[in-house]
């Protein structure tokens, strides 16, 4: 009697945990699954590929549009604007060139016929894009949800106040969630 009880019950509770993935997932595991992207891009930040931290950021926006994630590119892109200002500064042409080489390659084709560009000139003309294009998802973002957008740079602000010399390694601890 006591087998078939336990029987039951435990029978009862795989259909209620199954209603979960029959009917939908939870917003939990919504959550998780909408900020994968963005975890991604973090990942890629801390990196220094600064490529496919762009591409992550531009998939969440394609996948779950929201404040949150247009403040995400907008931070990437000025985490490549100081990085490439602190190269700049510390007179390291060749990891400019580097950054040029790994936002300019995008696939093997790229092996044999390279995209070129000197050091200054890589960096003149990637952070006059990075800029323009970060002013762009900032105003997204403030379109999308002006309070979410606040509380983020706040967040960022002080990230980089705490870390001044290398905020652009990564970002505010706060967004790791």
């Amino acid at each position: 009697m006591i087998i078939r009880i336990t029987l039951i019950a435990l029978f009862g509770l795989l259909v209620f945990l199954g209603e979960g993935a029959v009917f939908g997932e939870t917003a939990k595991t919504e959550s998780v699954a909408a900020r994968l992207n963005l975890t991604k891009a973090n990942l890629f930040l801390a990196a220094g590929d600064y490529r496919r931290a762009v591409e992550a950021c531009q998939k969440e926006i394609n996948d779950a549009p929201s404040a949150e994630s247009y403040i995400h590119l907008t931070y990437v892109y000025h985490a490549i604007d100081a990085y490439l200002e602190h190269l700049s500064q510390e007179e390291q042409w060749m990891a400019v060139e580097h950054l040029y080489l790994n936002l300019a390659y995008r696939d093997t084709e790229d092996l044999i016929d390279p995209p070129g560009g000197l050091a200054r000139m890589a960096k003149e003309m990637i952070q006059s894009s990075v800029r323009q294009q970060s002013d762009v998802s900032a105003a997204m973002a403030n379109r999308i949800d002006k309070a979410e957008s606040d509380r983020l740079w706040v967040e960022q602000a002080e990230w980089r106040a705490t870390n001044p010399k290398t905020w652009w390694q990564g970002v505010p601890t706060a967004w790791m969630r």
